[in-house]
């Protein structure tokens, strides 16, 4: 990933609690000679610097995904950025974002202990505290079945790239500029954003 040294994200903690929070994310192999990518929730064991989940099984990606240096997108929160909030009309318009790639070797995983571990730790990472549902309440033969369906995996990571574009080659003035704007937006993303940006006007 292109990181202009403004931009780069090198705090472990952030990173990986950018990876928790927005871990619905993009597994990139090559499948039959070509890239293929897989949309689907990631767990993160930060003790074993690995992530953990499962395709479905008819998506052919597993088949040929085991043992490659594969690459996981992490998306965080993203906008536009108008010209039109800063103090100069010689100004074009941008993006800021915040972006983690992930690479590491793709390992399947056979043993259904440590698949129904996994498949306990993503259910108890979405469900809602006070929620009623507990996988360990599901009949097990039911349970059984369903992980016929799937093809769990863990990714050893070999690296992590981290890139958080949020205005910091501009001077604090037009940084506050921009952060009042998007804290005056109704859009939930340019929020996020601007708490981003604040917070790192704040370091």
């Amino acid at each position: 990933m292109y990181i202009p040294k403004h931009f780069k994200l090198d705090d472990e903690e952030v990173i990986y609690d950018f990876i928790e929070t927005y871990s619905f994310a993009t597994l990139f192999s090559q499948h039959n000679g070509q890239p293929y990518a897989t949309h689907l929730p990631l767990i993160l064991n930060k003790s074993e610097n690995a992530l953990y989940g499962h395709f479905a099984r008819p998506n052919e990606q597993w088949k040929d995904a085991e043992n490659q240096q594969v690459l996981v997108i992490f998306q965080g929160p993203h906008c536009y950025i108008s010209p039109s909030w800063y103090e100069t009309a010689k100004a074009v318009p941008t993006w800021n974002y915040v972006a983690i790639h992930v690479y590491g070797k793709l390992e399947i995983i056979e043993d259904p202990n440590v698949i129904a571990e996994s498949l306990h730790d993503m259910v108890n990472k979405y469900e809602q505290p006070d929620s009623p549902y507990s996988l360990s309440d599901v009949d097990p033969h039911y349970i059984e079945g369903m992980t016929k369906g799937i093809v769990a995996f863990k990714i050893n990571i070999t690296k992590i790239e981290a890139k958080a574009k949020l205005s910091q080659n501009h001077p604090v003035e037009r940084q506050e500029s921009v952060i009042k704007n998007l804290e005056n937006s109704s859009k939930p993303e340019n929020i996020q954003v601007a708490a981003l940006m604040r917070k790192n006007l704040q370091k």
